[in-house]
């Protein structure tokens, strides 16, 4: 759990950017969960990459196009959203504040965004569907046994859940060695409610206590196979997370995926992964605008919005900055830092000259 926020200048300053939700965040959360949290796989090559690619791109802006109040509006599988970015997947978030998950999405439901629930969530999928009405979506990790799966699958559609998000660059955890450096494992009082008595796995021992806990309860068989199972499970829209290849995106898509999200697991997979960002183009092109073709991985600033969605992107998704925000301050603070990002994305839009979303395009960009 977070400790109290020390009476510093830090935790008090009002935030003007993500970046100091961080800071804030470091200051408030003990030592072991701020590095789960910020951590990469290995050397953090990827992680540090998903945001130098961002920087690797200029605007090329238009003038006297009366984009004085820009329309941030967009759709993605038949809901209205306020702007082109969501909240990510991450598990167990009561770590960072005892509300957790419910907390975050009830600041993204007040925020006109989508939420997604992680299948490793410290609050069920029901009680989240209880804290707010807004827009949700489950991350599904496959589970070992496939009965367990089916039951995510049937709790999710019951309980109101409008996309399903299968996450599948995690066949096993990435060697996170902050996480091995700390012993990390579930705080004491957080547990996976979406499984069967919160459990934790019988091989969670060693010197990677948390990683043997996740892999438990995640398949490494992992296959095509499996994504074909999910799409003649349900009837809910699949998108498959986790792609960064045209020809995955493609064979994705033919399969039956409504979208595709271009990740690499914000660098906590394989290391020296391709950043999320140079990967767009080419998985923009292979789905042909067939479906939607999101992003995560790096994303702290309105312009990083624009730049991908001038690469092809419908949307963005965003993971370590609302956890921080959501450990400064709980469903406040994610509001806040909701906030902050659509003034830039609102501010960014019209200086580079374009009134609605649909005017974003490559030919806005050059690169460096």
């Amino acid at each position: 759990m977070a400790k109290p926020a020390p009476d510093s200048t830090t935790a008090s300053v009002a935030p003007l950017k993500l970046a100091d939700f961080e800071l804030a965040a470091r200051a408030v959360l003990p030592q072991a969960i701020y590095d789960y949290i910020a951590g990469g796989a290995e050397d953090e090559a990827t992680l540090r990459d998903n945001r130098d690619a961002f920087a690797r791109y200029r605007f090329r802006f238009k003038v006297l196009t009366s984009a004085e109040s820009p329309d941030l509006g967009t759709e993605l599988f038949g809901q209205r959203f306020t702007m082109p970015v969501h909240l990510a997947p991450a598990a167990i978030q009561r770590m960072a504040h005892p509300e957790g998950e419910a907390a975050a999405y009830r600041a993204a439901s007040e925020a006109g965004i989508a939420y997604s629930l992680s299948t490793l969530s410290s609050v069920s999928m029901e009680d989240l569907a209880a804290a707010a009405t807004g827009a949700r979506w489950f991350q599904l990790y496959m589970h070992p046994e496939r009965a367990v799966s089916a039951a995510f699958i049937e709790r999710a559609a019951d309980a109101g859940y409008s996309a399903i998000l299968l996450t599948v660059d995690l066949p096993k955890t990435g060697r996170r060695e902050r996480d091995i450096r700390n012993a990390f494992s579930l705080p004491e009082g957080v547990s996976y409610a979406n499984l069967e008595g919160g459990r934790r796995a019988a091989t969670a021992e060693g010197p990677d206590p948390f990683a043997r806990n996740v892999n438990a309860n995640t398949s490494a068989a992992l296959g095509w196979e499996d994504l074909e199972w999910l799409l003649a499970r349900t009837s809910l829209p699949v998108i498959v997370k986790g792609v960064v290849r045209a020809d995955d995106a493609r064979r994705a898509v033919e399969a039956g995926a409504r979208g595709v999200v271009v990740s690499n697991h914000g660098g906590r997979q394989l290391d020296y992964a391709i950043a999320s960002l140079d990967a767009l183009p080419e998985v923009v092109q292979a789905v042909g605008g067939d479906v939607p073709v999101l992003l995560d991985g790096g994303v702290r600033r309105g312009t990083d919005v624009l730049k991908a969605l001038c690469l092809g992107a419908s949307g963005v998704l965003i993971g370590r900055p609302y956890l921080y925000a959501l450990a400064v301050a709980g469903a406040d603070g994610v509001r806040g830092m909701l906030e902050l990002l659509r003034e830039e994305i609102a501010l960014s839009m019209s200086l580079v000259g374009a009134r609605r979303l649909s005017e974003l395009s490559q030919d806005l960009l050059t690169r460096i």
